[in-house]
């Protein structure tokens, strides 16, 4: 008897631990998936404007 329950609240701990991988892996995906997208925007300004985009940058005189 103590055997089946030892083996119930293992299946339990088992179970919540599938769950919260589950959750920490959709959150890994979320992040990744904003990261690409301020990657794809970063990229795409210097496709279309890199000089404009480095000289913001640059200080002038004694800024």
């Amino acid at each position: 008897m103590p055997q089946e329950f030892e083996q119930a609240q293992t299946a339990a701990e088992a179970a919540a631990e599938q769950e919260s991988t589950a959750v920490v892996s959709q959150e890994t995906s979320d992040q990744l998936d904003a990261l690409d997208a301020v990657l794809d925007d970063i990229e795409s300004t210097l496709a279309t404007n890199a000089e404009e985009y480095v000289s913001s940058f640059v200080q002038k005189g004694g800024e």
